[in-house]
């Protein structure tokens, strides 16, 4: 019987493999993460005081709405839930009306402003002679307080002596009340408020139109499309972008309008509260009434209104450029 050979234990070359438990290096940080790191640490102090500017008052007004405070921040007061939200909402005799006017007050000025804005933007996109001195004329009224201009238009509006009635009475028009007429209050006021800031929008959009690329109008120019043509099929979809930031920051702005009905019209925005949007309602309410609580609440259903009116204006503005 033949014997067996007995092969002898296999033995591996040592692999160059590191083993698993092994501790991994740590990749060497790039100077674009380096960077990164330092942008963060240099913002986070600003970032940091901001946001607490913003959350605290937020949260206070908030934490204000639920009690019943009256007559005095600091005195004694207990919270009532939602009771102050439900007194609100349920008023149809001021919330609702103020909400009403704010509405129409912010959409009338706001298409106003956008369409002359858009119109004189096209008329100025071409260099012309005198271009610099018609846009130094056409940013005065943005350099006046709303307080001011309030004041100046009061003085031509005034149904006696102002110099509005006197060109009317030139032209062989009847006299106007203007401002102190309730019916004639909020359209001479978005009037008022169009005049003043349709050169911002005039502005933005000018700045929108000078970035535009030449090539497509020149190409829609080419195929025969006449100038209405070329600017509702190719510059205004290429505005887009610019005209959707434009019509944001201008509508929250016109929300917020208060200087210029208190400054014309006085408390509770006239004698029959024809120009009481819900800044002035709020204002009434905390300085006049010392209704704290019920002020809070109305304030936090305006801010809660306009987040609705920016989330819509974001959507349909990114939906038509899409």
């Amino acid at each position: 019987m033949a014997a067996t050979e007995v092969s002898p234990p296999r033995t591996d070359p040592p692999s160059s493999e590191p083993r698993p438990s092994a501790r991994r290096t740590r990749a060497p940080r790039t100077f674009e993460q380096a960077n990164r790191r330092l942008k963060w640490a240099m913002l986070a102090p600003a970032l940091l005081f901001v946001g607490l500017m913003i959350v605290f008052p937020l949260a206070f007004t908030l934490d204000l709405s639920l009690t019943d405070a009256f007559g005095a921040v600091n005195a004694d007061k207990r919270h009532i839930g939602l009771r102050n939200f439900t007194d609100a909402l349920g008023d149809t005799r001021r919330f609702w009306p103020a909400a009403r006017r704010t509405l129409v007050f912010t959409v009338g000025a706001v298409v106003l402003e956008t369409v002359l804005g858009l119109a004189l933007a096209m008329l100025m996109r071409k260099p012309f002679r005198g271009m610099r001195m018609v846009r130094t004329v056409l940013i005065i009224p943005l350099l006046a307080t709303p307080v001011a201009i309030g004041i100046l238009w009061l003085l031509i509006l005034d149904p006696t002596n102002g110099i509005a009635n006197h060109l009317l009475a030139g032209l062989g028009l009847p006299r106007q009340e203007f401002l102190g007429s309730v019916s004639q209050s909020l359209p001479m006021l978005m009037l008022i408020d169009v005049w003043q800031w349709t050169p911002m929008m005039t502005l933005l959009l000018l700045a929108g139109l000078s970035t535009l690329p030449e090539e497509p109008e020149e190409a829609a120019l080419v195929d025969g499309a006449g100038a209405w043509q070329r600017f509702r099929h190719v510059v205004l979809p290429m505005l887009g972008p610019t005209l959707a930031t434009a019509l944001v920051l201008r509508a929250v702005d016109a929300l917020k309008t208060f200087d210029i009905l208190y400054a014309t019209k006085g408390a509770g925005g006239g004698s029959d509260f024809e120009v009481e949007t819900l800044n002035v309602y709020a204002y009434g309410l905390t300085f006049d009434y010392q209704e704290y609580g019920l002020a809070a609440a109305v304030l936090v259903l305006f801010t809660l209104f306009i987040i609705g009116v920016v989330v819509v204006l974001r959507r349909r503005g990114g939906g038509k450029n899409a």
